[in-house]
Order: structure tokens, then C-alpha cells, then sequence
């Protein structure tokens, strides 16, 4: 059993609107292109040149998958989430919950591919803070926060569907409303702040404590905090083999959304790979006198092939997600990447991948993002609570 089975939905909380906030602006150097993608990305690769903090030039790097193949989906029981490591799990406005480091935490069974205790010295790892960007592609979101357009549909028509609210609301209810999986479970990240990265280590573990599972932990325990019931798939779908990773996912999630259609949000959580030339990049900001790893959102779009018709309710969705957390959390969020992919955003009016750092980032900023993720999306959840 779940942990929102355990709980009572906490009543009575206040709806809380969007936080107006400036976006930090960072100054920049201009960007040239780097030869180097992170160990296992596969497909076509794109560059999206960014400002950056410091003098070193830089390239951020995105992957397209491949087009989605028809899909078998399997029944079949899903391992459910108990969380761990929360210390604190009473919210009130302003509180906050409380989680073991992960540096602390020590898994039980780490699996066949367990993170590292002994390091070696490879490239630099650069630290840098993406500020606001510019070019055609970009454009400004309404309260704060801005959107990549990679695609044809004019920024105009995106800017117009950026104004409305997603196209779900949440009830009272202690049945799961956010469904939370990872398509790429074994993603990993560096142990703490330092200069250079392990250059034999590819950035993958099956330790739960010590990969993108624990940021999912982190958002869990924010949502449960405020009341809202989540589930969180924590099935390893890239390891042994990282090729068919988004065929295993979806054979995961279908079934847990069959067996609740309460569940109105599912979130892919992932971290990014930015990588240049012997360097590994660390995107950060500072929050509340914390590192926190800088997130970007994925929205996918329909090019007619993709069998995403209401691709726009997500995009909605990911526009809203993006203005709640950005005021919330000055300087947190890089702008939607909203591009043609599909990333199984086909399923539900709410879904959504999102990127928690890259593998130059710490254990303890990308679940310091995680806790920041969690707290704004219940904020705006609450906020489209049925009364």
C-alpha cells in the first residue's frame, strides 16, 4: 500500500495563484559548438546555444528520439513507491518537509550496477547558470519563465494557448492524481561539488539513493505533504539495455492509468547530459541559500505523425507548470523545450518530461530541485482543486 493510502487528504487549503517574480538575467559570453554527447544518448542530436555566467563558450545538447513504434502494452503490477527518508511530512504554508542527504542514504540492494565509492579525475566540470535567452525561437511566457519553439506553429498561437489553464482539475479525493516514472531510471549525478568528473564512470547506477529515482522520492513527498496522492513507478526501464527504454516505460505506466483514472499528471523525470569538449556542465542557481540544479520542461508537439492529438492541453499544462515554478523560484527553470516528440505525452492531458540537472550536477542540488518541483506543482494543483 501507497503511502497516500495512509494519509488523509489534507483539507482546507487556501488556493495559492501564481508568484510574480523577475527572471534572474545572467550575462553571457556567445556559444560555439562542442563534439562530445554523454555516454548511452542515443538518436540525432541538436544544439540549442544558450548565455551563460561564465567566459567559457557552450552548447547545450538535446536528443530526438526515434518515431514512436506501435507500442504492445503489458499488464501487470507496477512497483509502487513507500518514499524514504523523509524526516518531516506536516506542510503548512511556508513549511517545508525535510529530507535525508542523499549522501546519507544507503540502499539496501543497490543493484547490479551500484554507484561508485572510489573516483578518478577526468575533465573539468564548469559551473554556470543559464540565464534568459534570445533568438526567433524564443519567446516570454506571460508572468515569467520562457518557451523554446522548435517547431512550425507560430509563436503567436502558442503564446494564446499559454494563457489558459490546463485542461484537467483535481478533486478531493485519496485516490492518486500524479503518477510519477522514470524512462531512463538508471540516470545518475556527480557526489558533490568539485572540479573535475570521473571519466570512467558513465553516469548510470541502479542504486535508487544515488539516481533519478530519489528526485522522484523528493517531488513525491512534496506533493503527499499538500495532499495530493501520488504513485511513483520506480521499475528500471534502460538497464541492461538503454535502446526500447520508452516502450518499456509506457508498458509500465499504461496499466497503473488504467487502474486509476484519477490520475491526471504523469511526470517523466529525467537529467540532462550537457557536455562540451573534456567538460561536464553543472547548471545551478542559488535558492533560499541552497544550490538547486537548473530544470527544463518538455512539451512535445504533433508533426502528424506522432498520434499526439491534444499535444496543446499539455503544452497548456507545461506553460502554467513553468510560470508557478519560475515565480515561485527565481532563476530555477530553463525555457520549454517544445519540439516534435512524443516521450509517451499521448496517455494522459498532463504529461510532461522533465529534465532535473545534468550529470555534472550534485546528488543534493538535483533533490533540492526536486523538493522545488513538488512544492510549486502542488501550489498549482491546489490552485485547480475542485471545490
Amino acid at each position: 500500500m501507497t503511502r497516500y493510502k495512509k494519509r488523509k487528504i489534507a483539507g482546507g487549503l487556501k488556493c495559492a495563484g501564481l508568484i510574480l517574480a523577475p527572471v534572474i538575467a545572467v550575462s553571457a559570453a556567445g556559444s560555439i559548438p562542442h563534439i562530445k554527447a554523454a555516454a548511452e544518448r542515443i538518436g540525432s542530436i541538436e544544439l540549442s546555444k544558450s548565455r551563460t555566467s561564465v567566459s567559457r563558450e557552450q552548447t547545450v545538447y538535446n536528443v530526438r528520439p526515434d518515431k514512436p513504434d506501435s507500442y504492445s502494452v503489458l499488464s501487470g503490477a507496477a512497483i509502487l513507491s513507500e518514499g524514504y527518508g523523509v524526516n518531516a511530512e506536516t506542510y503548512s504554508k511556508g513549511t517545508k518537509v525535510r529530507l535525508l542527504s542523499p549522501l546519507d542514504m544507503k540502499s539496501d540492494d543497490p543493484g547490479e550496477k551500484p554507484y561508485p565509492t572510489e573516483w578518478t579525475e577526468g575533465g573539468d566540470i564548469i559551473r554556470t547558470t543559464y540565464g534568459e535567452y534570445s533568438g526567433t525561437s524564443f519567446f516570454d511566457l506571460e508572468k515569467c519563465g520562457q518557451v523554446n519553439n522548435k517547431t512550425e506553429l507560430p509563436n503567436e498561437t502558442l503564446m494564446e494557448a499559454s494563457r489558459c489553464l490546463p485542461a484537467f482539475t483535481i478533486s478531493d479525493t485519496e485516490e492518486p492524481q500524479v503518477l510519477i516514472y522514470h524512462t531512463h531510471t538508471t540516470e545518475s549525478f556527480e557526489p558533490y561539488v568539485r572540479e573535475h568528473y570521473d571519466s570512467e564512470f558513465n553516469y548510470r547506477t541502479t542504486d535508487e539513493t544515488k539516481n533519478i529515482v530519489m528526485v522522484g522520492d523528493a517531488i513525491q513527498a512534496e506533493l503527499e505533504a499538500q495532499g495530493i496522492g501520488v504513485i511513483h513507478a520506480r521499475d528500471i526501464h534502460d538497464y541492461p539495455s538503454y535502446n526500447g527504454s520508452y516502450a518499456r516505460s509506457r508498458e509500465t505506466i499504461v496499466p497503473i492509468l488504467e487502474q486509476y483514472p484519477t490520475i491526471k499528471v504523469a511526470l517523466d523525470i529525467h537529467r540532462d547530459a550537457i557536455s562540451g569538449e573534456d567538460a561536464a556542465y553543472q547548471p545551478y542557481v542559488e535558492i533560499d541559500g541552497r544550490e538547486a540544479a537548473q530544470i527544463m520542461i518538455i512539451s512535445g508537439c504533433d508533426d502528424g505523425t506522432l498520434n499526439m492529438p491534444e499535444y496543446m492541453k499539455n503544452f497548456r499544462f507545461a506553460c502554467c507548470l513553468q510560470q508557478q515554478i519560475e515565480g515561485d523560484h527565481a532563476g530555477l527553470t530553463r525555457p520549454i523545450l517544445f519540439d516534435y516528440r512524443h516521450y509517451n505525452q499521448d496517455l494522459t492531458t498532463g504529461s510532461l518530461l522533465i529534465e532535473v540537472g545534468s550529470h555534472g550536477n550534485t546528488l543534493e542540488q538535483v533533490q533540492y530541485s526536486g523538493q522545488l518541483i513538488g512544492r510549486s506543482l502542488g501550489e498549482l494543483l491546489n490552485t485547480i482543486r475542485e471545490r
